[in-house]
């Protein structure tokens, strides 16, 4: 594999995203069994406690993959010097003693769409990035309950495979102009101004999904074009965006602000604030332009 990527010390791409896939099937196991009401391997308890923070509920299966995911970086990886990220432990006093420090940070969400997972829905994902000063390098989005385990590494491709190894390419689609454009938008978080604007771009269709992760790889699979994030109360964080940042660009497509600059990682508060816009990149100008002439007179916000 030729890629344009430099990874830290003693780490080999192979070996590393080997280990990822190891980490990514085992938070799979316990995901589905937390699901189907089963006993979840890896000694975690079978009640499913939901408890509501800041930003959401939070579940065992949250804190069970992220104990899944953290534990594996720490322990299989000779290289330590990379902050980590996630969004169940951001708050701890020793991860805020210690961040903001290294170049190398992973970015993790355990559980992106707990409302959809506790809600029954499939459409919830594992997201686990590696930023390097700031910028996502590599994307990893696990789609449990599609069999699916998303790789994008920047400067390389990106692709999917099942849990027997099988791999397949992305397959963006054709469709070109504005109005023929599927948007896939939000199920649980839904705005007036977010709304306004969809009317206003005219999309052919509107499809409603809960994660970004899973709306990043239903623009993967051709299914829909375009995801557009609007800032309300809360402002969605690292977590919910750099997995499927680093998978969608490394694929060939965009994933920027409205006025097209890039994304930016690991500042002070991980917020990703405004008018976020993804998309297959065909006519991701386009889009920009229109949202930014709707938000003309509001564009110091945005």
């Amino acid at each position: 594999m030729s890629i344009d990527l430099v990874l830290p010390e003693d780490v080999e791409l192979t070996s590393l995203l080997n280990e990822l896939r190891n980490l990514s099937w085992a938070a799979a196991d316990v995901l589905m069994a937390y699901a189907r009401g089963d006993k979840p391997p890896y000694g975690f308890p079978k009640s499913l406690t939901v408890e509501e923070g800041g930003d959401g509920p939070v579940s065992a299966a949250d804190l069970a993959v992220n104990e899944i995911l953290i534990s594996g970086i720490k322990d299989n990886f000779t290289y330590k010097e990379w902050d980590i990220l996630s969004e169940e432990t951001f708050k701890e006093k020793a991860f805020q003693e210690n961040s903001f420090k290294k170049d190398w940070c992973w970015v993790l969400d355990p559980l992106d769409g707990t409302k959809d997972f506790l809600q029954g829905s499939e459409n919830y994902a594992v997201h686990i990035a590696l930023a390097y000063k700031q910028k996502p390098k590599i994307g990893i989005v696990l789609i449990p309950e599609r069999d699916e385990l998303w790789f994008g590494i920047i400067g390389s491709g990106a692709w999917y495979e099942n849990r027997d190894g099988r791999k397949k390419d992305i397959s963006f689609s054709e469709r070109l102009e504005i109005s023929e454009l599927i948007l896939v938008s939000s199920k649980n978080h839904q705005q007036s101004k977010l709304q306004n604007l969809l009317s206003t771009l005219c999309f052919a269709e509107i499809k409603k999904i809960g994660s970004v992760g899973c709306k990043v790889a239903s623009i993967l699979r051709g299914e829909s074009d375009v995801y557009i994030s609007l800032s309300g109360k809360t402002s969605p964080k690292d977590w919910d965006m750099a997995a499927p940042h680093a998978l969608i660009e490394a694929a060939g497509g965009v994933f920027s602000h409205i006025d097209g600059t890039n994304l930016i990682y690991q500042n002070p508060d991980y917020s990703q604030r405004g008018c976020l816009i993804a998309s297959h990149g065909k006519c991701h100008k386009e889009i920009c332009q229109k949202a930014m002439e709707f938000f003309s007179l509001e564009i110091s916000e945005y």
